[in-house]
């Protein structure tokens, strides 16, 4: 092969800090090569040595998490994480950010942001069974941010129905802090058998390197490097100035078909590895599958089927055109493989092959584009060493007293602030979620949105098996205390999942973050860290695939640090769930957990008086896995009826969602010794409220005792009006109303 030289050592080094590598960088370049590399390999470098997809800043911090477990079968390091699931069945999840995308066309960035985590499942060898949605908006006050909001959800549910998979659970909060920059991560979770479990890895030497999907254009080049440092707060609704440089344009029925045409491949056996064309299309595929394999790889670019004519051998490369895998295939099951492919409609094109010599070659007939060790463009990036401080701002807005809010204790002004709790854009209700994906095949789907978790049936149709899936984060904790506001995310999600009786089992991440260039951000992503390292060991909880999602700002403000936790609990049989509406008169309702007060970044401070400040609620991670463990005991031995988390709100907004849910009412009395606005909506964690029989209530009781967990038996249910003693006294019917569907009357759902 003729080699190509199209760059010299004068603009070569100009090139390379264009597409955002350092001078240190290109320099490392140059000694790993021994020579100027040609314009493809600057390319290729650039992105896979970008922050998105080297992790060169995160990937030391990352370390602390514990990634090991009992279910555990695949852990950080692959497309997805797998765990297993009981009777040899596994099930694969990933959450990803598509945050900058959705910033400017907010429709398909969403929708695509589902469907690379659809990929990354089904490159495992798993079949999607469900999505779960996380965002982060602006006020709705807006137009813009409700153009944003809109589209973003009308994305995803579009990606959704197209795919044919179903949303089952997921949030949506509204801030000013993320007016500048919207959040979207999408997670999304498959099942398997366990001896289907395949690896992106290209092994054989000899085997072939096959290209199935759509046809390569220019979406998406420079997409990873370019979008990680972009300023997206002032693109005005309907405009998209890059999207054919973002890759958003996806497909979702091609995705299904891909997926389907995948899965029967791997059914009959003609795999050796699969891999998912996301950030840096075939660069980081190829690179990643070789890697992992200790081989090489030699692709042909001038096989590539292309959607347009005159493309580059760099573009080919990194172009991130969606609804594309990247199979590695024994020459002879090469023939089955298409005739597979066909069926689903999907081209099907050698582009090269595996080799020994550890390298990666990029060729165009018999020209030489580029020949790096494929480890060098995976794994070699230089790791990145940022300065970090303790915000100054801290100080002030941790010293903010709460207290000298003081609230009327009149009756009249207490219902209507619990009318305003109940009908503010964070708390109010999500039906909206499930009347827009109310047409999307549910038969797996055993509890959907509007439940404290999800519960999904997995297995084949008589199984009675299940999972619980549930995501969470308060990004207003986060930011008043990173440590510890990252550990309240993680216990919350695994409380939302033990509050329907499944055990916590491993979490994904998406860790949404400022410019980690900025001392004070930086500091937020290392503590997060540490939070979350420390309390999933603390739970027992592995970390088994994630997301680091950097540079959300605009106008150089920051978002709230935002570290998303999606986690995943299993279920032995479906029979055993419980959830949080009320169900019967003369039911015995209690309190596992005490309140103290604790109004610090609460909905009540935020809502009521416009304040963002404060020291966020204490965490004791010993009794959070003690009222956790407890719970699953009562309802393992179905001693209660419904059991529901008391975070945002507090407990006044847990007991009207409750009593809404069911359509019953309830008498309680608080009898804590607070201030009564701090007894309604102080957000004190490790709090769940529980109902049972009262024939079942001293077991109960007994149950808890020996637990040695704080409780207190708090009211009756029945009737048809919320009454708590001196404070609270409304009609369900006033509470539905507030609670109302507001953000569904913004989508028109």
């Amino acid at each position: 092969m003729t080699p190509v030289r199209d760059l010299t050592e004068l603009d070569a080094p100009g090139l390379a800090i264009e597409l955002g590598l350092t001078a240190e960088e290109y320099d490392k370049i140059v000694d790993i090569l021994g020579r100027v590399p040609s314009k493809t390999e600057l390319y290729m470098y650039s992105l896979m040595w970008s922050e998105h997809c080297s992790y060169k800043t995160s990937k030391a911090f990352l370390k602390q998490f514990p990634t090991e477990g009992d279910h555990v079968l695949q852990g950080p390091g692959e497309n997805a994480g797998v765990i297993s699931a009981g009777d040899g069945w596994a099930v694969a999840f990933k959450m990803e950010s598509h945050n900058h995308p959705s910033a400017i066309h907010p429709f398909h960035g969403a929708g695509t942001g589902l469907g690379g985590c659809a990929r990354d499942i089904f490159a495992m060898g798993a079949r999607p069974i469900a999505f779960v949605g996380s965002s982060r908006f602006g006020s709705l006050a807006s137009e813009h941010q409700q153009w944003l909001f809109t589209e973003a959800t009308k994305g995803m549910v579009d990606y959704s129905r197209g795919f044919r998979v179903p949303f089952v659970a997921g949030e949506t909060y509204f801030d000013d802090a993320y007016e500048g920059n919207c959040l979207i991560n999408a997670m999304a979770i498959g099942q398997l058998r366990e001896e289907d479990l395949i690896r992106a890895q290209a092994t054989g030497v000899g085997n072939l390197v096959v290209l199935i999907g759509g046809k390569t254009g220019r979406e998406g080049i420079g997409g990873a490097s370019v979008l990680a440092s972009a300023d997206f707060g002032d693109v005005a609704e309907g405009e998209s100035p890059v999207v054919e440089v973002t890759g958003v344009l996806g497909d979702p029925d091609e995705g299904r078909r891909l997926s389907e045409a995948c899965l029967e491949l791997q059914s009959a056996g003609l795999l050796i590895g699969l891999g998912d064309l996301g950030a840096a299309g075939l660069t980081s595929s190829a690179s990643e599958m070789a890697a992992r394999a200790g081989n090489g790889i030699e692709i042909d670019v001038a096989t590539v089927p292309l959607k347009e004519e005159g493309m580059e051998p760099f573009e080919i490369m990194v172009s991130e055109t969606q609804e594309r895998m990247l199979a590695v295939v024994e020459p002879d099951n090469l023939e089955a493989v298409v005739a597979i492919c066909a069926k689903w409609e999907l081209p099907t094109t050698v582009i090269g092959k595996v080799t020994d010599t550890g390298n990666f070659v990029v060729k165009k007939g018999n020209e030489l584009h580029g020949e790096m060790p494929a480890g060098s463009l995976a794994e070699d990036a230089p790791p990145v060493t940022r300065a970090e401080s303790r915000p100054t701002y801290l100080d002030e807005l941790n010293a903010f007293d709460t207290g000298s809010l003081a609230h009327p204790a009149g009756v009249a002004d207490l219902n209507k602030t619990l009318l305003d709790l109940l009908g503010s854009t964070n708390l109010s209700s999500r039906a909206w979620a499930s009347n827009q994906a109310a047409d999307i095949a549910q038969e797996r789907v055993v509890l959907g949105p509007g439940n404290d978790a999800a519960v999904v049936r997995i297995g084949d149709e008589d199984s009675m098996r299940a999972i619980a899936i549930s995501a969470d984060c308060n990004g207003r904790y986060v930011y008043l205390d990173p440590y510890c506001g990252s550990q309240i995310a993680l216990v919350e999600a695994a409380r939302n999942v033990s509050c329907v009786g499944a055990e916590p089992a491993a979490i994904t991440d998406c860790l949404n973050f400022g410019n980690p260039e900025k001392p004070e951000v930086f500091w937020t992503f290392t503590q997060s860290i540490k939070g979350l390292a420390d309390g999933c060991r603390a739970l027992g909880i592995p970390v088994i695939s994630g997301n680091v999602s950097f540079y959300n700002e605009s106008g150089g403000n920051a978002i709230y640090p935002t570290p998303v936790i999606g986690l995943v609990g299993l279920l032995d049989s479906v029979d055993e769930i419980k959830t949080l509406d009320f169900k019967d008169e003369g039911d015995v309702i209690i309190l596992i957990g005490e309140t103290k007060e604790e109004l610090g970044g609460s909905e009540y401070l935020s809502v009521v008086h416009g304040v963002s400040a404060g020291t966020i609620p204490a965490l004791d991670l010993e009794l959070e896995v003690d009222v956790q463990k407890v719970v699953r005991k009562l309802i393992a031995q179905d001693l209660i009826k419904s059991a529901h988390d008391c975070s945002d709100g507090g407990i006044a907004v847990a007991l009207a969602e409750s009593a809404l849910a069911g359509a019953i009412g309830a008498t309680v009395v608080l009898d804590d010794d607070l201030a009564p606005h701090a007894s309604l909506f102080s957000e004190t964690q490790s709090r769940i409220i529980v109902t049972c029989d009262g024939a079942d209530a001293e077991k109960v009781l007994e149950e808890l005792h020996d637990a040695q967990v704080p409780y207190s038996v708090i009211g009756e249910v029945g009737g048809s009006r919320l009454m708590i003693e001196g404070v609270i006294d409304l009609p369900l019917s006033d509470l539905g109303v507030a609670h109302g569907d507001a953000l569904g009357d913004i989508l028109g759902a």
